[in-house]
């Protein structure tokens, strides 16, 4: 069904993950016109482009045959001039925009003024080592892995290019340039997670830059109510995403969620995660907030009986049971999917074309 939602969407981080999913809603969902920012690299002789690349190369074809306006920018949007190309594009086609998505994942970033360079972790915090169970999921194998803990320099990089401090550079520019409508709204997007993965994630280092995002949103809240706009953070369920792949734990937790969200008949993918934060919480009029203000549409995964039957197929998982007591193999179908493969009916031995350019592209990357 059609979504009573946005007409001009500018997404950050549009190219792969919950921000191309979240577009797609914009504009198949809405009808919206969207503008996206993403930083790939495109094809160069025998390189392949990036796979955000072809998956915005696919989005333009469909929304320009579906009569959407849509343009995408390709740069570092953490820089100063990509904020004033993306900008420039909105006062000159769209006026305004009236949804702002931030859905940034990067493991640098260089400070706009300072040209600081942050690399970000993926760390426990405290005095001690973090053991837990992972996936190799080449090879299946369940195997153990520790994790030392982090520095405070590599907790405070991790906030710095994870955290809230460019959401909130984005709206101050977009504020001071007059280009957000009245009543306008953003969202960015967040993760909490279970007991098992709490330790990697919600209290390691990228838990400390999610918990700076989440007051940032309450401070970019009250500054977007005085014109009738607000701001929110979407804490989404686990799903395949290159940033969420990358997360030691996770994975192997994303293999069990599955098979028990889908024999309970509740799991989505990104497309329908976006479809119902937009449809029934950010364009409801029961947004269903919870006690900080957040979205929350890991509402299904956190239920006590999907915990229960995770935690206890946990319990016991080893390499021999671990394809009867998850979907490893569909984790690992979605995850060679981000990047264009193990998809049914491809030739991948033929010759093909990989210099394919984006329809609405307005920037390159800076050199």
């Amino acid at each position: 069904p059609k979504i009573d939602g946005p007409k001009k969407v500018l997404v950050i981080g549009a190219s792969t993950g919950f921000g191309l999913a979240t577009r797609i809603t914009s504009a198949f969902g809405a009808g919206a016109a969207t503008l996206g920012v993403f930083f790939e690299r495109p094809a160069a002789g025998t390189r392949t482009a990036s796979a955000g690349w072809y998956n915005t190369v696919e989005f333009e074809k469909e929304a320009h045959k579906a009569g959407l306006w849509s343009r995408s920018i390709n740069g570092d949007a953490f820089s100063h001039e990509v904020k004033q190309l993306t900008i420039d594009m909105i006062k000159a086609d769209l006026g305004t925009v009236d949804l702002v998505i931030y859905s940034i994942a990067s493991g640098v970033r260089f400070h706009p003024d300072t040209k600081e360079k942050f690399t970000s972790c993926l760390k426990p915090i405290g005095n001690d080592v973090y053991t837990n169970k992972t996936v190799d999921f080449h090879s299946k194998e369940i195997k153990n892995i520790s994790i030392s803990p982090a520095t405070e320099k590599e907790i405070s990089d991790t906030v710095a290019i994870m955290g809230g401090e460019d959401w909130t550079l984005w709206i101050d520019a977009l504020e001071k340039n007059g280009v957000l409508a009245p009543g306008a709204m953003t969202v960015a997007y967040s993760y909490i997670g279970p007991e098992i993965t709490r330790a990697i994630y919600r209290e390691g280092t990228i838990g400390r830059a999610k918990d700076d995002l989440e007051k940032t949103g309450i401070i970019l809240d009250e500054r977007m109510k005085k014109n009738d706009g607000r701001a929110f953070v979407s804490v989404n369920k686990a799903l395949v995403t290159q940033a969420s792949s990358a997360i030691p734990v996770v994975l192997l937790y994303t293999a069990l969620l599955y098979k028990v969200m889908r024999e309970k008949g509740i799991h989505e993918g990104c497309i329908e995660q976006m479809y119902r934060m937009m449809s029934d919480r950010l364009y409801s009029t029961d947004r269903k907030l919870d006690e900080k203000g957040r979205i929350r549409v890991d509402d299904w995964e956190l239920r006590p009986d999907v915990q229960k039957a995770v935690e206890d197929q946990w319990e016991g998982l080893n390499t021999e049971n671990l394809s009867d007591r998850s979907d490893i193999d569909l984790v690992r179908t979605e995850f060679f999917r981000l990047f264009g493969f193990d998809v049914a009916g491809i030739d991948y031995e033929a010759d093909i074309n990989t210099e394919i350019e984006i329809p609405g592209l307005i920037a390159q990357p800076q050199a």
